[in-house]
């Protein structure tokens, strides 16, 4: 009989291939929700992936408001309350604004349980400067999801989007990167996935979520790009 030393293990260890970070999972079966799904951003995520194949329901505190939305959407996409579409949704994108967010999740903490969430919110202020961070108590908003979330998995994507280009049907492609956010690599890969759904984006890891703040707070200053320049800026990340 041949024995194994821990030599032997770490020798075969350092020469097992490392995973492909390109290979992601296919996500195409998937039910996305949208909260917020009314709002600018969110109704923008929606057309993005309905249009992409993507099941889709839209979500907001008056049903008959995303009906409405949903309808405007075509592509299939449903309109529901919030609660609902938590529900039935497998992977669920917080798109809903700042001074809500908490107050949402926390109502939607039993039907948000076991679910993947997608937290976009940026916290920001205005004022005659332009628009600035703003830090929450828990270091970002999607730290704050992840507290009133317990039983969900969190993860933070789609802040830097614009919601013209989302919206603008002329648009065939969003060339831009997609910083995804997460705790957990299976988490974190399916939420790239979903990037990868929409043409001309990429889903790229960026870290764990107590890094969300900075991630977070970079919108304000595409912010101020976007009005310099007339523009409608997003990211792209070299050499990846």
């Amino acid at each position: 009989m041949t024995s194994t030393t821990p030599t032997d293990s770490a020798d075969r260890a350092q020469k097992a291939p490392a995973k492909d970070p390109w290979d992601l999972p296919d996500v195409s079966g998937l039910v996305v929700g949208v909260l917020g799904g009314t709002g600018p951003q969110g109704k923008g995520l929606a057309y993005r992936f309905a249009r992409a194949g993507q099941k889709v329901i839209i979500g907001s505190r008056a049903a008959e408001r995303a009906r409405a939305a949903a309808e405007e959407i075509g592509h299939g996409v449903e309109g529901a309350d919030n609660a609902e579409t938590a529900r039935r949704s497998d992977v669920v994108i917080v798109a809903v604004p700042w001074e809500g967010h908490g107050k949402t999740l926390q109502a939607l903490r039993g039907e948000l349980a076991g679910k993947l969430v997608v937290d976009c919110v940026n916290p920001l202020g205005f004022d005659k400067k332009g628009a600035y961070a703003l830090t929450p108590e828990e270091g970002s908003a999607a730290e704050q999801a992840a507290a009133l979330l317990p039983d969900s998995r969190v993860t933070a994507a789609f802040h830097h989007l614009s919601a013209v280009l989302l919206q603008d049907p002329e648009t065939e492609r969003i060339d831009t990167d997609v910083m995804v956010l997460g705790e957990e690599r299976a988490d974190v890969e399916t939420v790239q996935a979903l990037a990868g759904r929409i043409p001309g984006m990429r889903g790229i890891f960026a870290g764990r979520l107590r890094g969300a703040h900075q991630v977070e707070s970079l919108v304000a200053n595409l912010i101020s790009v976007n009005r310099r320049y007339k523009a409608h800026a997003g990211l792209r990340l070299t050499d990846v």
